[in-house]
């Protein structure tokens, strides 16, 4: 069962913020949780069920340091759409 230690953050950028005028948050999460878990999480943490959950797996990009590749880590992230009126923390929808 997941827990609210999954959801690293909330996602602050220009396209995100223009999204969250239209209901959708976008959360950036461990790699482990599913769609259902972070409803639960959604459901249990900030008591708002979410009208709809997509997921992304978002790969880590190939980069240069001092001459060596590295892959930066990729991460998961999630497109919730609450329902009008619902607020997150200080993040009013």
């Amino acid at each position: 069962m997941a827990d609210i230690t999954d959801i690293k953050t909330i996602l602050y950028t220009e396209k995100t913020i223009e999204q969250q005028e239209h209901g959708v948050v976008v959360v950036q999460t461990s790699q482990r949780i599913n769609k259902n878990n972070l409803k639960a999480v959604f459901r249990e943490y900030f008591s708002i069920a979410p009208l709809k959950v997509n997921s992304l797996n978002q790969k880590g990009k190939t980069k240069r340091f001092r001459g060596k590749l590295g892959n930066r880590p990729g991460f998961k992230k999630f497109y919730v759409t609450l329902p009008q009126g619902a607020e997150i923390a200080n993040l009013s929808v």
